[in-house]
């Protein structure tokens, strides 16, 4: 049998081929006197968690879990669903740590004479995809993937040495818990952002808010958003030199997916704004939602004609006034404010916006806020680019080290 692009140094045997049924057996054993009672659930994007936790409520019923099977520690477990993320059903391993029972409209079987953690992997790469499309079909229902169990269970795997298999489960285990590790600070620093934008900035009613660095005294003063900002409306045609760019609530100013097709400018030249080095932009159609973005690179972008962009006039931060217009105290202010008879119709345009009031610090106290959300926001862009990074890697080693 063949190598895999991706081999450890030392291990040169060739790797067997066998079935699947060769090194797991199915899991017939029922729940006949409802000795467990936790229903499990097989998620693509989760794996094998408590129902409860998955549908935030029990959707089995205690009475009628005694045709289930028991799903033990280390079980494996099929589930015929099919999703974007698993194209054929999810195959994954109950790592938490105690028994379940699952319906019986999963698979469950227990591996014997393989490393868990490399033919857990296995299952999470795509090689076995073929065999299920070869074998297998979609059934009367579309979202589920009809496979017969004698077929299931001659699925091949590759099989090198075990201590290669234990080698290749731990490195990539190894690389998940650091996917995870970058994932988990993004998280907390993206809260800390959250409870920060609550604090930083006066409450209604409030003159000041209630965190401020040391030095700072003073009242803010309320002023129209109108006199810290002006609209810009420089039309451009994207090229190399400018690229066009997007919008969204979530990532702010990003550049355009791979999928965006550039033939389209040659119908709507000259119909985009441009975006300068510290300009502010955002979507009068989702204000509401916070859909604000911050240009700081070093070149000009280009965005829909529809997006309103802006600069700061002289004595405000411009950094400032985009984290501002994020926070939530603006968000209730945009809600306010928009106009539109349906919710989902509701815009802010500059009009509007410019005449909204709030309150602001002098111009050294906006700096200092502007620049601690600045490093902030870099923080979480480092580590969710490295979680990113990582991710890439983890799904090219995928391909490369099974057969």
């Amino acid at each position: 049998m063949k190598e895999p692009t991706f081999r450890f140094n030392g291990y040169t045997d060739d790797w067997e081929k066998k079935k699947l049924g060769d090194i797991a057996c199915k899991v017939t054993q029922k729940n006949t006197s409802r000795q467990y009672v936790e229903t499990l659930t097989n998620s693509a994007e989760q794996g094998i968690i408590s129902q409860s936790d998955y549908f935030d409520r029990e959707i089995s019923s205690k009475e009628n879990i005694d045709g289930y099977y028991i799903v033990e520690d280390n079980d494996f477990v099929y589930n015929p669903r099919i999703s974007t993320t698993a194209p054929v059903g999810p195959v994954n391993r109950n790592k938490l740590g105690r028994t379940g029972v699952m319906s019986p409209l999963y698979t469950v079987f227990k591996p014997h004479d393989v490393n868990n953690s490399y033919l857990e992997w296995f299952f999470k790469s795509s090689y076995w995809h073929q065999f299920m499309y070869f074998n297998g079909d979609t059934g009367a229902r579309s979202d589920r993937f009809a496979i017969k169990d004698a077929v299931f269970f001659d699925m091949p795997i590759p099989t090198p040495h075990i201590d290669e298999q234990r080698k290749i489960g731990r490195f990539l285990s190894e690389m998940d818990n650091l996917v995870t590790l970058h994932q988990r600070k993004c998280d907390a620093l993206k809260e800390l952002k959250k409870g920060m934008l609550q604090k930083m900035f006066p409450k209604e009613g409030a003159k000041v808010p209630e965190f401020r660095f040391n030095g700072f005294t003073g009242d803010w003063e309320q002023r129209k958003l109108g006199e810290v900002f002006e609209q810009t409306s420089n039309f451009v045609t994207p090229n190399d030199d400018i690229e066009l760019w997007s919008l969204t609530v979530e990532d702010g100013l990003t550049p355009k997916t791979e999928r965006y097709n550039r033939e389209f400018l040659v119908k709507k030249e000259g119909n985009f704004k441009e975006v300068r080095p510290g300009d502010i932009v955002y979507n009068p159609m989702n204000m509401t939602l916070g859909a604000v973005g911050y240009n700081g690179t070093d070149k000009s972008v280009a965005v829909s004609g529809y997006y309103t962009t802006m600069i700061a006039k002289s004595d405000n931060d411009a950094y400032y006034i985009n984290t501002w217009l994020k926070s939530p105290q603006a968000i209730l202010l945009y809600r306010t404010y928009a106009t539109g008879s349906l919710v989902e119709k509701q815009r802010v345009q500059f009009p509007t916006l410019s005449e909204i009031p709030a309150s602001f610090p002098e111009y050294e106290e906006q700096k200092r806020i502007g620049s601690y959300f600045s490093n902030l926001d870099n923080l979480i862009t480092l580590h969710q680019s490295k979680c990113d990074e990582l991710k890439k890697i983890k799904k090219g080693l995928l391909q490369k080290m099974f057969i």
